[in-house]
């Protein structure tokens, strides 16, 4: 669909992308206004995915929504989980044994890399490098994909965490397969590097194309690797040392100019880091159990949990940024307000200024390099 506008006296091309078209990953339209090729507007257009998720949460009991939020990012089922159980755990004042502590750090930096593996194998899609990038991490993706499925029954709505610890423990084999995932993944990324980094093509696509500043990004609330690309060290992983981040030691990777090249590389840093913080969580990782007993009744009946009248905000550093929950408590067992802080929605809202006076084909690459998901963006 194409239109055309005199705008103070140019002619102007409107064209739409999507809602169905495979550079928006999901459904999802941007209307862009084109004077020759360079872009001078750029309207964002969300909602075809509206799935009321906070209202059908403020109507089931606090345990059934667990499995719920694994559609918000149907890549990051653990993270999801992660930022829910920490919500609930806060409203409840829930503890959580020390190795179910250890476990969900080591599956949400696992669910990192599946992410951040499949944003840049997508990507270099999105420049034209067809599927090569994209099956080399599908190979290395359905690896862990394979442990998910294992541990909790399903590879991608996997619903693990629990309130006060997590579903199942990790056997022995569990532990020796995630400890060979991570002894191999190093010299992936270098063959991933060796093809992608410094190759010509990607630099000049990607290098000083889509700059978003670290002043504007700052003030519109942009998190997660996006930010980091800009400049600006923020991680809530050391910021809140949620879970036990505090125990491990990594580094924040962080970009120069906040360009797309920026943020492909910030994440290639961070599988690295990752790796780091697991390999220091398998060796560490105690024996014990991987539930607070106190929270089963409420698990097997969740009807009859009851938190007292109050609020908690749980967030994490989820893949894409800050992923947050807010709860509102007025003592009956379905939350009075639930609210979903998803770190796609907030992104997107730059999109337009890291677009404008860029070419058409460069928007392509530049909503990649964002890495949104719609299942959180329409929730």
């Amino acid at each position: 669909m194409t239109n055309t506008k005199d705008l103070e006296g140019s002619q102007m091309l409107e064209i739409n992308f999507g809602p169905q078209h495979p550079s928006t990953h999901g459904v999802f339209r941007m209307k862009v206004f084109l004077e020759g090729e360079k872009i001078c507007a750029l309207d964002p257009v969300m909602g075809y995915l509206h799935r009321n998720h906070e209202l059908i949460a403020e109507n089931l009991p606090y345990a059934a929504t667990m499995a719920y939020t694994d559609r918000l990012d149907y890549f990051n089922s653990m993270a999801n989980n992660f930022g829910y159980a920490l919500a609930v755990e806060k409203l409840a004042g829930f503890e959580v044994p020390e190795r179910a502590a250890y476990i969900r750090v080591i599956m949400a930096e696992l669910a990192r890399i599946v992410n951040h593996l499949m944003l840049i194998g997508f990507l270099l899609n999105d420049l034209g490098a067809f599927f090569t990038p994209v099956l080399y991490a599908f190979r290395e993706r359905e690896k862990i994909m394979d442990l998910f499925e294992e541990v909790s029954g399903s590879r991608m709505m996997c619903n693990y965490f629990r309130f006060g610890g997590v579903k199942r423990d990790l056997t022995a084999e569990n532990l020796t397969f995630i400890k060979r995932i991570v002894s191999k993944l190093p010299a992936f990324l270098e063959e991933f590097e060796a093809l992608l980094t410094k190759n010509e093509i990607l630099c000049m696509r990607c290098q000083n194309v889509g700059v978003l500043p670290a002043d504007l990004a700052v003030n519109a609330g942009i998190t997660g690797p996006v930010l980091r690309a800009s400049g600006v060290n923020y991680d809530i992983r050391k910021v809140d040392e949620y879970g036990l981040y505090d125990r491990f030691h990594f580094k924040i990777p962080l970009g120069q100019k906040g360009d797309v090249y920026d943020r492909y590389y910030v994440r290639i840093l961070e599988i690295r880091e990752s790796l780091k913080i697991l390999e220091q969580a398998l060796s560490q990782i105690p024996q014990g159990e991987v539930l607070n007993k106190k929270t089963l009744p409420f698990l097997k009946m969740p009807r009859n949990f009851k938190p007292a009248t109050g609020e908690a905000y749980g967030r994490i550093e989820s893949p894409k940024g800050e992923l947050g929950y807010y709860l509102v408590s007025d003592g009956t067992p379905q939350p009075w307000r639930y609210h979903v802080r998803a770190p796609s929605l907030i992104n997107l809202t730059v999109l337009e200024e890291m677009c404008l006076g860029q070419k058409v084909a460069d928007a392509i690459i530049i909503l990649g390099s964002i890495d949104i998901v719609l299942g959180e963006t329409d929730r």
